[in-house]
């Protein structure tokens, strides 16, 4: 009897994880057989600037040490903040011989089988992956170089999640962290307050930094 992962994850403290339980789970015993017994649900309400995902890690602690057969997720955005992070998980568990389900894009990876649609298919998102990459890395320079043309650079402050070093705009420690809370914001998934709470600041720095979206590759 198979052993099955139901992953269940949401960005904030007030979304619901039901209808991704529900539907993981029905997905784990109807088409995978698995008894409602051997389905195990790890799940994580994640934030932008918590990125450590105890059940994720957990999940994949398990898959591991041979615990699971299988992992079932409603759709690639709850597994992966991004195409890349797909790839390296749907790699690790391959490593585990850990099938993955992907139910809202119809993605089925088994270990040892070769699917030329499937692989196909997975290749390319690894290809948008690395592009998507690179554009955003380009689009923070383009904003960084545009940001340094204007006055204001000269004499204010460094924007959120960056500092001047010796006349050039870097990157600050907490850059990414500033730039996973503001894509939640730019999509709405979380408020100006939200924002400003987690990263410690103002809301009229929130407002600012969107208004600057270009220069954190959003």
């Amino acid at each position: 009897m198979s052993t099955v992962a139901c992953y269940c994850r949401v960005s904030t403290e007030d979304q619901s994880l039901e209808r991704q339980v529900t539907q993981t789970a029905e997905y784990a015993q109807s088409t995978i057989g698995a008894d409602l017994a051997n389905v195990h649900r790890y799940q994580d309400k994640s934030t932008g600037t918590n990125v450590e995902r105890s059940g994720y890690q957990e999940m994949m602690a398990d898959a591991e040490a041979g615990h699971l057969d299988a992992v079932v997720v409603l759709s690639i955005s709850r597994i992966c903040r991004s195409i890349s992070d797909l790839e390296r998980t749907a790699s690790r568990l391959e490593d585990y011989g850990v099938e993955l389900h992907i139910l809202n894009e119809g993605l089925t990876l088994r270990p040892g089988e070769s699917d030329p649609y499937q692989t196909a298919l997975f290749q390319l998102l690894g290809v948008f992956a690395e592009l998507e990459a690179n554009m955003a890395q380009q689009r923070t320079k383009d904003g960084i170089a545009a940001r340094q043309q204007r006055d204001d650079y000269h004499h204010g402050p460094a924007p959120l999640g960056f500092e001047k070093d010796n006349g050039e705009l870097i990157e600050a420690d907490n850059y990414h962290d500033v730039v996973s809370v503001l894509e939640l914001k730019i999509k709405d998934e979380i408020g100006t307050r939200e924002a400003a709470r987690r990263l410690d600041c103002g809301t009229a720095t929130i407002n600012r930094a969107v208004e600057r979206a270009e220069l954190y590759g959003l």
